[in-house]
Formats: C-alpha cells, sequence, structure tokens
C-alpha cells in the first residue's frame, strides 16, 4: 500500500504535465485501412442505436419526467391504481406461495423407510441382543422376537401406508420432531405398543428436517389474483375536468395511470428526439476515437473496436438492468484496463462517454452512486497506467473497491443529497458491501484475463513491458548466444536511450523493452555485422558487391519484423526495428558503389524505412547512431567535444528529415544530448590502479 500511496503525487504531476504542454508537435497517425474504418465506423454506429433505443420502445411519457402540457380528466372514470397494485402484490406474495407434493422426494422417502425396514428383518434373524443403529428398547426386542413371518409383514405394510399417508399431506422440513412423532403414533394407532413406538419413530427418523414439498408458480399466481379479487382493485375516482397534471411537474405513476385510461400517452416511437440522440451518441463514440488517436498515434483498429465493444456491452447492461444497473461495476473494469494498454487519456476518454450516455432519467440515488463512479474510475485510470507489475495491479484491484465503498458511505449519510436519507441504513450497508464484493471479483477476473486480451488486441501495458524486458525471454536469449556482439551493442544502446527518454519525458519502459528487441534481426546472420566479427575476416569483403551488401543489412530489419512477428511482439514494440534505421544511408556501402558507378542512384542505398513515427524511436535512432561514435572516442576527450560529436551526429539525422515526423522538438533534442553526454562521461570513469605482483592471479 505504501508503494501505491507514494506513486499518487507522481501520478498527478504526469498528467498535469502533460495537460500544459499540448502544444509540442506530435508525432504522425498511423494510417488505418478501409476495413478498419469500415469496422470503427459500423460498431459506432451500434452503440449509438443501442444508447437511444429507449426512445423506439418507450412511451413519449413515463413517470419522473416534466409534464409538457397540462391536461384535465374529459369525462369521469375510475382508473386502476398500478402502483398501489403493484404494493400490495408485493406483499401478497411472500404468503401467497402455493406448495405441492413433489412424488419424486416422496419415492425418496419411501425407499428410505424400505432400508430401515430391511435393517429391523436383519436383526430379527441374526441376533436381537447385538448392539445396533436401532436402539430397540427391552419391549421391543421382545415383541419383535415373537412375531411370526406373517405378523411382520403385516406391521411392516402398515408403518409404509401411515408414512404414505403423512406424505400425502405434505412434510415440512421445520416440523418439530415431537410434532411428527405424534402423527406418526397416531397413523399408527391401531398397533400394538410395542410395533407402535418402532414404526413412529423410524418414520420420524426419515422425515426429519426433510420435506416434499415444492413451489407451484401457476398455482402461486392464481393465488395471489384471487387474493387481489377478494381484497378489491386499488383504483383512482376521477371526476370529468377534475385537473391530472400541471405543466412542468413531474409526472407521478396516479397522474400517468390516469393519461394513460384515456389514451393520452403516445406509444408511437420518438423519431425526432430518437434521431437527435441516435447523432449525439454516434458523435460522442466518435470524438472518444479522436482523443484516442490524438493521444496514441499507434492506435490501431482492433484497439478502438475493443473500447468500443466494451461500451456496447456497458449500453446493455444498463438497459438490461435499468436502475439496478451498477455504476461502480460496470465504469471501474473496462477504465482500468484500458488505462494499462491505451494509456490515460484514452481511458478518462471511454469513461467520459460512458458516463454521459447513460440513460435518463436516472433512477433514486443513481446520480450519486454514478457520480462516485466516475470519480473512483477516473482516479483509477491515472494510477493504473503507472503500475508496473501485477501485483501492483492486484494491490489496485482490493483497493480501489474499498475506497468506493468508504466514499458511497459518507456520501449517503449527507443531507445534501435528498435521494439518500440521512444517517442510512443497515440495508444500504449490506448492498455496498456486496457491490463492493461484485466490483472486486470483476476486477479479479479482469487481471487473470488481461493477457489474452494484451495478445488478442496489441495491447502493451506496463506489466506487460516488464515481463517482455526480462533478458531471459527467448528471442534475448538467442541473440545473446549466437550474437554476442550485437547483444553488447543492445545493452549500451539501452543506457544511452533510457538517459534520453528519461530527459523529455518520454516513455523510458517502452524504449528500453524496444531498444531490447531493435537489432534481433541480425539473427539471420551475426558474422555479417562487424560488432559479432571478432577480428576476425569480413564477408562484405569477400562478397565485393556493394549492392548484396545493402541488401543484407536491409535484410535484417525485414528478418527483425518476421521474428516480431513470430514471437508475437506488440507493434509498438515491432515499430523500433525498421524506424531505428529509418531511411538512413548506408554510406560506406554507397561510397564504394560510386567508386565503381558514379551514377548509381543513392536511394538503392537507404534503408526502407519508415522514418521514426515517436519520440521514443527517434531517441533510440540517435542513441544507436551515438554509440559507437562516443566508445571511440580517445581517452582524453573533453566534455564540449563528445557534445559535439554527439550534436554534429543529430543534426545530420535531423537535416536528412529523419525526425520530420517523431514529433520531438529542438529544445528537446538538445536534452537528449545532454543526456547521452552524461552516460559518456559515466562509461569513461577510470579505475585507481592498484601495484599487482606478476604471480598475483586474483582481483583486488
Amino acid at each position: 500500500m505504501s508503494t501505491w500511496v507514494r506513486q499518487l503525487p507522481l501520478a498527478f504531476r504526469q498528467v498535469a504535465r502533460a495537460l500544459l504542454r499540448l502544444e509540442r508537435p506530435r508525432q504522425a497517425l498511423v494510417p488505418w485501412r478501409g476495413l478498419g474504418n469500415l469496422s470503427v465506423l459500423l460498431l459506432c454506429l451500434l452503440v449509438a442505436i443501442l444508447s437511444s433505443w429507449p426512445l423506439l420502445v418507450e412511451p413519449s411519457l413515463r413517470p419522473g419526467i416534466p409534464a409538457p402540457f397540462t391536461v384535465r380528466a374529459p369525462a369521469d372514470a375510475l382508473v386502476i391504481d398500478s402502483a398501489a397494485l403493484e404494493r400490495r402484490r408485493s406483499r401478497i406474495v411472500p404468503r401467497a406461495q402455493v406448495q405441492v407434493v413433489d412424488e419424486r422426494a416422496s419415492q425418496a422417502f419411501q425407499a428410505d423407510l424400505e432400508r430401515r425396514l430391511a435393517e429391523v428383518r436383519d436383526r430379527q434373524r441374526i441376533d436381537l441382543e447385538r448392539v445396533d443403529s436401532l436402539n430397540l428398547t427391552a419391549e421391543e426386542r421382545r415383541w419383535l422376537g415373537s412375531l411370526t413371518p406373517v405378523q411382520l409383514l403385516g406391521w411392516e405394510q402398515a408403518v409404509r401406508q401411515a408414512q404414505l399417508r403423512m406424505l400425502s399431506q405434505g412434510v415440512v422440513a421445520t416440523v418439530a420432531e415431537e410434532q411428527l412423532l405424534n402423527a406418526a403414533t397416531l397413523q399408527l394407532a391401531d398397533q400394538p405398543p410395542q410395533a407402535r413406538s418402532l414404526g413412529s419413530r423410524l418414520i420420524t427418523e426419515g422425515l426429519q428436517g426433510r420435506s416434499n414439498l415444492r413451489n407451484d408458480p401457476s398455482l402461486s399466481q392464481r393465488r395471489i389474483e384471487e387474493l387481489l379479487t377478494m381484497q378489491g382493485l386499488p383504483s383512482l375516482r376521477v371526476s370529468q375536468g377534475e385537473l391530472i397534471i400541471r405543466q412542468g411537474e413531474p409526472i407521478s405513476s396516479q397522474a400517468f395511470d390516469v393519461l394513460d385510461h384515456f389514451s393520452l400517452i403516445n406509444r408511437r416511437p420518438l423519431l425526432r428526439p430518437w434521431l437527435a440522440q441516435l447523432l449525439e451518441a454516434l458523435a460522442a463514440c466518435g470524438v472518444m476515437v479522436l482523443v484516442m488517436r490524438r493521444w496514441r498515434a499507434s492506435l490501431e483498429p482492433r484497439q478502438a473496436l475493443l473500447a468500443l465493444a466494451m461500451l456496447l456491452v456497458v449500453q446493455a447492461c444498463k438497459l438490461w438492468l435499468g436502475d439496478h444497473a451498477s455504476p461502480m461495476a460496470l465504469l471501474l473494469p473496462p477504465t482500468l484496463l484500458l488505462a494499462q494498454g491505451l494509456g490515460t487519456p484514452a481511458a478518462l476518454a471511454w469513461l467520459a462517454v460512458a458516463s454521459l450516455l447513460w440513460p435518463y432519467p436516472l433512477g433514486a440515488g443513481l446520480e450519486v452512486r454514478l457520480l462516485v463512479a466516475a470519480l473512483v474510475a477516473g482516479f483509477a485510470a491515472v494510477l493504473a497506467a503507472r503500475q508496473r507489475n501485477r501485483a501492483q495491479l492486484l494491490q489496485l484491484a482490493l483497493l480501489l473497491p474499498l475506497g468506493a465503498v468508504l466514499l458511497q458511505a459518507i456520501v449517503r449519510v449527507l443531507p445534501v443529497w435528498p435521494s439518500t436519507p440521512p444517517g442510512g441504513s443497515a440495508a444500504a450497508g449490506v448492498d455496498l458491501v456486496g457491490e463492493a464484493l461484485l466490483v472486486a471479483g470483476l476486477l479479479l477476473a479482469g487481471l487473470l484475463l488481461a493477457p489474452l486480451v494484451e495478445i488478442s488486441f496489441g495491447l502493451l501495458t506496463r506489466a506487460r513491458l516488464m515481463e517482455l524486458a526480462d533478458l531471459e525471454r527467448p528471442l534475448l536469449r538467442r541473440l545473446s548466444t549466437e550474437a554476442p556482439g550485437t547483444f553488447e551493442h543492445t545493452l549500451m544502446i539501452c543506457g544511452l536511450a533510457e538517459e534520453g527518454a528519461r530527459a523529455i519525458q518520454a516513455d523510458v519502459d517502452l524504449i528500453r523493452t524496444g531498444a531490447l528487441y531493435h537489432d534481433v534481426g541480425k539473427l539471420h546472420g551475426p558474422r555479417w555485422f562487424i560488432e559479432n566479427q571478432e577480428g576476425g575476416a569480413n564477408p562484405h569483403e569477400q562478397l565485393d558487391d556493394p549492392l548484396r551488401s545493402a541488401a543484407i543489412l536491409q535484410e535484417h530489419v525485414d528478418h527483425g519484423l518476421k521474428l516480431a512477428r513470430r514471437y508475437r511482439l506488440p507493434r509498438p514494440l515491432a515499430d523500433f526495428i525498421p524506424e531505428h534505421q529509418g531511411t538512413l544511408k548506408m554510406g560506406y556501402f554507397l561510397h564504394q558503389a560510386r567508386l565503381r558507378d558514379p551514377s548509381i542512384p543513392e536511394q538503392r542505398f537507404r534503408y526502407l524505412g519508415p522514418v521514426p513515427r515517436s519520440r521514443e524511436t527517434a531517441i533510440l535512432m540517435l542513441a544507436d547512431g551515438c554509440e559507437a561514435a562516443l566508445r571511440s572516442l580517445p581517452p582524453g576527450t573533453s566534455e564540449d567535444e563528445a557534445r559535439s560529436t554527439v550534436r554534429r551526429i543529430v543534426e545530420a539525422r535531423r537535416s536528412d528529415g529523419q525526425l520530420a515526423d517523431s514529433g520531438i522538438g529542438r529544445a528537446e533534442l538538445e536534452l537528449v544530448i545532454q543526456a547521452f553526454v552524461r552516460v559518456w562521461r559515466r562509461m569513461r570513469h577510470r579505475r585507481i590502479p592498484y601495484p599487482i605482483s606478476p604471480r598475483q592471479t586474483f582481483s583486488a
């Protein structure tokens, strides 16, 4: 909990900083194809239709809304009061449940009695003096021992008939044992005393605490109608000219019944309000998708479809459950998942649309619950994007429902809310606890399903980033064993890229993980790259063909993308593979080719790109270009000289157009340059030379 609490100020500072930096250049949007656009549009339309559905099926007037006009009764009438009828029905239902005998249960009781009678027969044949479960008295043993087979058979038949008569009347599980014993004794009144006591005890032991009755819904409903008819239907007597409702007043249930009796309720679809609400919901969905794309340029159509599908499910639950829908259970889990996978802005956009599209009018107390749910979900959206592992998310999933319960409990006792009686109630407390358990269960289920959702929709949560950065992952293990030089180069670049990202508040976790995978394509031929040659022969010199050498360099990008697909790397990580090279020139091979043919086009010696489309991939490109240059600087190089070297490389990339779509500004580039120099300063530290004897073989 301490970790979670410490992150609160940092999370709010991050959001405030992002809001203050809205003027910064943004990265280029990832293009969506025709099928993706069509799918998103169709799902937006489905959400809009579902949101506006009540206006197609509900009457023009309903209890609770302001009356659009003043109405007086056109004639005398006697109108059934539906609200009073429902209240009377609810009072009658508990005492009008009709029960009938369940034949299967009765057969089970009879089978149990047969087992007990068989035990009595066995006792008579074997040894009446032996201890057993029947607990026979001395008189019962003497009586049982004196019976002939025919007399025993007659007694058994009498016991069967006695239990059958009791079962035909119905046995209730809550009847006291003494009552059952008395009833069984009366049924066996024509038997001798010992036969009567043993038989009644056998019957009582089989029926105690059990019932052979079941509820019959049809008979119960018939009984309810009979009771209502006997008591008379609650009615409203209306006189001609009497005021039914005044314009602007909320329509009561009694006024609605009277208006409906005089056919003043229009039950036809409200096409104009329906069309207005349809367009409103469609515009809200469109704005939500645009906001998500504005804040997350790498947003894919399937991720937008995930957000819209969640909105569709929430709208369906709202219509299905009505006033019984729990805003906390419907809003909090999707917001938490989207915040992890798409970021806080996307989650807040979804939350705003889901809250604004709640069906109107809201039931009693639902306004307070919706407001509290929106506040808690917004709070969760801010925190969820900062959680770095599953354990922190589990902690958040347990603490959020608890905080929501406490907040709702506080709000319920405030007298400023007319929908909540001051002081609350015991029932309200039970409702809060039940809702908290429901929300906690949904959040835990979401955590269990999160990995499957991440893989299916390409979501890159913070926890998944941490898991993919594990150096024991299969692809990274291959890189460290098959291309150790490239792996070492990767680790060096990670240090530069992380410091550069930290300097401009870019995504440090994303750039660290992306840097680990950016050169995995070199696994297709490690010896073609100088860092893996270990002083041996350079195969490019033996090849002696600049064009083929350039194709081999491009192949490490193409093969890297194939490996990314094979190992199911999320798209934001796979983007580091081509974008860290962008459309840079392969200068050495271009120079070699022009020595042979000066007219050869430069384009044939450029990577295929695309150029970096995010600040993170742009920083990695700069780190990749500066790493070798910084490592090759002589020991006596000053910081100004190192800074000049880094600036020259950065300016070359910028003037070549490699940073045009990255959204990184000139001021941020200067911060990145300074960060690279700080890392270089740490890398070139010297150790104190210790005097070591020639025979000493251990380190000081």
